[in-house]
């Protein structure tokens, strides 16, 4: 009798151990098969505002995530991206494509256009669902709870904080002997003020001296006309300085028109613009542009230090740098996932990417704070456009991230 207990024992113990190893093996199984589901709302229409910056960080991201997926993924799991095109600024169709990346997709992360006011429709029916929600290139600090409150603590931009930004082009001003400064603000949307806002505040405590200021109002985005722009044009050139710093970007927006009419007023100071103002799109024929200055975190013209960054270039055609922005955000929640053990719970997430602290993409190093959930400290590549040709001049830095307003 006493054996036979024995044998029964072991046929128990044999049977459970079967069925943990059975459990195990399934648990091993679906997490090999489970995906990173990434819903991608994009401004795919072609002249749409965003469509020059948001088209080309898009095709660098597909091509990340074929490298990522070619290595087995991240903790066993394959990145999927899932697109939807908000169709430029209509905020109605910005909302439906969140809500079908959400309901239909199932995405477990959002990434959204470039732009803070532009993709506020996006961002927040994917916070209220508790899902991290990360733009490649919005460049404001209102990406995160200043905008959001606390729901925004799930919300990161990849692109460069407007103030980071303002600051490293005083820095360069000031470093190239342009002691005075015209400044034209595009108030159209937020970057674009605060870019500039951020530029008068550093550029004044390094001892510069501002000429003059003027505001005008991107007519592709407003749809109003170049009164605005060309009246702000005339106030520059009836006031000339050592620089002309303005944010604002486009062939049929503020930036084409507004040099335009500089140049047609015998205004030949340099221009120095933002990120915004990336790109040779936008460059008119005939007169061609020159001593127009710009920032931005990639050279997209074939001559950035980073032979890696040439070749991505060359893939997608890229029409301005914030195509790396792409790259660097799919590299970004990578990261995340890994330190948070493969979770993909939003807050889960978004605990980890607030840590971040030169966190390596290729875009440059990346570091956030509760303060700050849009990129600062990266190294900007300064370009310079003569005669519709752009070259890379160097390489500069912002020593200090003003805590300046948007406006």
């Amino acid at each position: 009798m006493g054996s036979k207990r024995a044998r029964w024992a072991l046929v128990v113990v044999a049977v459970g151990a079967l069925a943990v190893v059975a459990t195990a093996a399934a648990q091993t199984q679906s997490a090999a098969s489970k995906s990173v589901i990434i819903g991608w709302a994009y401004d795919g229409m072609a002249g749409g505002p965003m469509n020059p910056f948001d088209a080309p960080a898009l095709a660098a991201a597909n091509i990340e995530v074929a490298k990522i997926n070619a290595k087995g993924g991240v903790d066993g799991m394959k990145l999927v991206i899932k697109t939807c095109n908000t169709q430029g600024d209509n905020a109605t169709v910005s909302t439906a494509c969140a809500n079908k990346l959400i309901s239909q997709d199932h995405a477990n992360v959002i990434f959204t256009t470039c732009d803070v006011d532009l993709a506020a429709p996006v961002v927040q029916p994917a916070i209220n669902k508790g899902l991290l929600t990360i733009a490649p290139c919005i460049g404001t600090d209102q990406m995160g709870p200043k905008r959001f409150g606390t729901k925004g603590k799930l919300a990161f931009s990849f692109g460069n904080v407007a103030q980071d930004e303002g600051s490293a082009m005083a820095q360069l001003a000031w470093n190239k002997g342009w002691k005075t400064a015209d400044l034209a603000k595009d108030t159209t949307i937020t970057y674009f003020k605060a870019v500039v806002t951020a530029f008068e505040w550093r550029f004044k405590q390094l001892g510069g001296k501002i000429k003059y200021s003027t505001t005008y109002t991107d007519p592709a985005l407003c749809q109003c006309g170049l009164t605005s722009v060309n009246n702000a044009a005339a106030g520059i050139a009836a006031h000339p300085s050592a620089v002309v710093v303005t944010s604002t970007a486009g062939a049929y927006g503020g930036l084409a028109p507004f040099i335009v009419n500089l140049r047609s007023a015998s205004d030949k100071s340099p221009v120095l613009n933002s990120w915004a103002g990336d790109g040779t799109y936008w460059l008119p024929s005939n007169p061609q542009i020159s001593n127009y200055w710009f920032v931005t975190y990639a050279n997209a013209f074939g001559h950035d230090p980073k032979a890696a960054i040439n070749r991505l270039a060359k893939q997608v055609h890229a029409a301005t740098g914030g195509f790396v922005a792409g790259p660097a955000a799919i590299d970004g929640l990578v990261t995340a996932i890994k330190r948070a053990n493969g979770s993909l719970k939003g807050s889960t997430l978004a605990a980890q990417m607030v840590k971040f602290k030169n966190v390596a993409t290729l875009s440059g190093n990346v570091s956030f704070s509760a303060t700050h959930h849009t990129v600062f400290g990266r190294a900007y590549r300064v370009i310079e456009i003569n005669s519709n040709k752009p070259i890379e001049k160097q390489l500069i830095k912002a020593l200090v991230v003003p805590n300046s307003p948007d406006s």
